[in-house]
């Protein structure tokens, strides 16, 4: 499957998303009411919820006053309602209001609301109401299920491109939901606006946008010269260069994000291996599995702990305190899994005479361009400073991406020093970008399906009160979810369900948030697509002409993955850090 098929799918799509995404984010009203002059105005407000308190969109809601429809109209992105309607004057006293909601995987509700419930004030009458819906396991919740199982069976024994599963997964959802959906509004998934709303074009464009400087900045020789000076600084001695190269890897992806650090070091690690002889997978694999533990450790390090100290009102020192120790320790165990796993590798890499080699790779690989590599660092350090910073400008980081990107290859072009259309072609992974679009798009289909709230409500039923009960399977959820599903939505719905189970257990305070966060994080070590900067890796060594299998990565990664939640466990259930 070429890269200029993939690239034209993105072109298309990036194209046409302002007007989806701006489609999808307003509440949908029916035809304009008619007005009746010296008539009372009643205006109905309120927010539907789930029963985790979260707020339903797209649901239906028709008002009737004494069984005649007076107003249709669907709840915004984030739950809310507004109707407003008039009746003949003096008829609101003697008039029964209902209000019926409907949205499929929700049992339907009507309220029913007299004249007394009304606040008035002249000829204007007012209600607000919040109306929370109960969950039910109706046809769309089951098809949905079923074609994510087997989306992922498709992906996990390569039965066609992860990208071509994901895809179809993706499209097959949204067919039944405008076919058979439309004959029947209980096979309705989730809508075209709402399969939009699931991607998280923040998470795109920061890919994009780092795939970009990079791309750039392997015209300046860097990368390779980065492979020279490591393998000086080690010695000769490959596993010690996997080792400093994993710690600074897990250092970096505290106070950047894993994604970026990956996309950065990828590169290095390559040349450094093709120097060597050595299957550059032997080490890129350890410095995934370190992104995603050193991401960890901090607030700015990995979405769902961004989202966690939002919602929990943690602070950056707060996850530095309770989770570094942790992580380093998780840190130690893969240096020690690395050297059984890949130390004859790295042994049979090793060569003779360190100091000749070591001059032939300073005159091979050193940097060709310098003044473009000025302008890219300079351009990166911005972009970084921006990325450590966000927070105090409100500002997503991936717009710091795309203005570094932006920057740099203008310079780059203007100078003369690429070619726009090989970089757009060969150096942006059109197929990774693709792949979390539509990955996104399958999770947004089983998420408002109800499966994630499904397995939320199960850990909430089981836990019946006991810390032990609750932080085992928080985090052993957290991490088997995370490491098969996007771990943003499953965070999402976790959210409330934590707070919940922090304030009524004893002793738990924000125990449990760190048993969310550990689960979330180290879970996403587990396979392929249980992190996004395990996709981007992988991706871009599969470039390169390295591949391996959705099986022959989870062979080593799973077992490191339960090893780390097994000791952030027992971590946890000793120290109980606050």
């Amino acid at each position: 499957m070429g890269k200029r098929f993939f690239f034209c799918l993105a072109v298309i799509g990036l194209m046409m998303l302002p007007g989806l995404v701006l489609g999808g984010h307003g509440p949908k009203s029916g035809p304009p009411k008619p007005v009746i002059p010296g008539g009372d105005t009643i205006n109905i407000s309120g927010i539907i919820l789930d029963n985790h308190n979260e707020p339903i969109d797209e649901a239906e809601i028709i008002i009737k006053v004494d069984g005649k429809e007076v107003d249709h109209l669907f709840t915004a992105h984030n739950g809310k309602f507004i109707s407003r309607f008039q009746l003949p004057k003096g008829e609101v006293e003697s008039a029964t209001i209902e209000i019926h909601v409907h949205k499929t995987c929700f049992q339907s509700k009507t309220l029913a609301v007299t004249a007394d419930e009304l606040a008035r004030k002249g000829n204007h009458y007012f209600l607000s109401t919040d109306i929370v819906l109960k969950r039910v396991l109706g046809p769309a919740f089951w098809i949905s299920t079923v074609i994510f199982v087997l989306a992922y069976v498709l992906i996990a024994f390569e039965l066609l491109h992860r990208t071509i599963a994901a895809m179809i997964g993706a499209s097959l959802m949204l067919l039944i939901s405008y076919t058979i959906g439309t004959i029947n509004p209980e096979y309705h998934i989730f809508s075209f606006e709402r399969a939009m709303a699931s991607i998280d074009m923040n998470v795109i464009f920061l890919l994009m946008g780092m795939m970009i400087i990079v791309g750039v900045l392997k015209n300046t020789g860097v990368f390779q010269w980065c492979a020279y000076f490591a393998y000086k600084l080690a010695k000769g001695r490959v596993f010690l260069l996997t080792v400093y190269l994993v710690i600074f890897t897990a250092v970096c992806s505290a106070f950047l994000d894993n994604v970026t650090t990956m996309l950065l070091l990828t590169g290095v690690a390559i040349e450094i291996c093709v120097s060597l002889s050595l299957n550059p997978l032997t080490v890129l694999i350890p410095l995934v599995l370190a992104s995603n533990v050193g991401g960890t450790a901090t607030l700015i390090g990995d979405p769902p702990n961004i989202m966690i100290g939002s919602y929990a009102g943690l602070t950056f020192m707060d996850f530095v305190i309770a989770l570094a120790a942790v992580c380093g320790l998780s840190l130690v165990v893969l240096v020690v899994m690395t050297k059984l796993v890949w130390g004859k590798a790295y042994a049979a890499a090793k060569v003779e005479n360190v100091e000749q080699y070591i001059e032939k790779l300073k005159e091979e690989y050193r940097i060709t361009d310098p003044t473009l590599l000025s302008y890219g660092l300079g351009v990166l350090a911005f972009a970084i400073f921006l990325f450590l910073s966000h927070g105090y400008w409100h500002m997503e980081v991936s717009v710091a991406a795309l203005m570094g990107a932006s920057v740099l290859v203008t310079i780059a072009i203007v100078t003369g020093k690429i070619n726009l259309m090989h970089l757009i072609e060969k150096d942006i992974e059109w197929p990774t970008l693709m792949f979390f679009i539509f990955l996104f798009i399958l999770v947004g289909a089983v998420e408002s399906a109800g499966l994630l709230s499904l397995i939320a409500d199960w850990i909430l039923h089981l836990s019946k009160g006991s810390f032990f009960i609750s932080c085992t399977l928080i985090i052993w959820v957290a991490a088997i979810m995370s490491a098969f599903v996007d771990n943003i939505p499953f965070t999402a719905t976790m959210l409330p369900i934590v707070a919940y189970l922090s304030t009524v257990i004893p002793g738990a305070e924000n125990t449990l948030w760190w048993a969310l966060a550990l689960g979330a994080c180290f879970g996403g070590n587990g396979t392929i697509i249980g992190a996004s900067a395990n996709v981007v890796t992988i991706g871009i060594a599969e470039s390169r002409g390295y591949r391996i299998s959705f099986g022959g990565f989870m062979k080593t990664a799973f077992p490191y993955m339960i090893i780390s939640v097994l000791i952030a466990h027992i971590w946890l259930l000793v120290f109980r850090p606050h």
